[in-house]
């Protein structure tokens, strides 16, 4: 049986919070998810923090295990990705391996061990809710899985399963 991780990107914000259209968007969002969740999961930005309360509080349903930081999610060298992105003109995370490959790859797979811990967290069947940032949730995705992924918009996810080891990425609407 699969274990599931719903990793999602924070709504619309400014510096570290989330504003106004944010917060309202992330409760629009947060009624039609998938629910079922046994725990959720922040990058500790609060950002991503504010995003999960609202996309659970929408939802209105109980996560067992309730809600969670897994600070490996979020990189600590922000700034270097920032520069990276920059340089690749976007946050395509292809351009940006072109850019600087050893720094993308160490990132990644940094990243990806982070994403495996949250997905460790959970039984069979059980599913996570995941909020982070972007290019970072997608480095995540390549490190674990070796699968590239677009660039996510703002509230936007990939659904990551996992079963027995082998994996399957999808793409959510927002």
């Amino acid at each position: 049986m699969a274990r599931f991780v719903e990793l999602r990107r924070h709504t619309d914000n400014d510096g570290d919070a989330l504003t106004p259209e944010g917060v309202a968007a992330a409760l629009r969002l947060g009624g039609g998810l998938a629910g079922g969740y046994r725990v959720a999961v922040s990058t500790g930005a609060q950002r991503a923090t504010q995003t999960v309360g609202c996309l659970l509080a929408a939802l209105g349903q109980p996560v067992p295990d309730g809600v969670v930081v897994e600070p490996g999610l979020r990189s600590q060298r922000e700034d270097r990705w920032r520069a990276v992105a920059k340089e690749a003109d976007g946050g395509d995370l292809g351009a940006m391996r072109a850019v600087d490959p050893g720094f993308v790859d160490e990132e990644a797979a940094a990243l990806g061990a982070a994403l495996g811990r949250v997905l460790k967290r959970l039984g069979d069947g059980d599913r996570a809710l995941a909020v982070g940032h972007s290019p970072t949730n997608e480095a995540a995705i390549l490190g674990l899985t070796g699968e590239q992924v677009a660039p996510l918009a703002k509230g936007a996810g990939i659904l990551v399963a996992e079963d027995q080891g082998t994996y399957r990425v999808e793409a959510l609407d927002p």
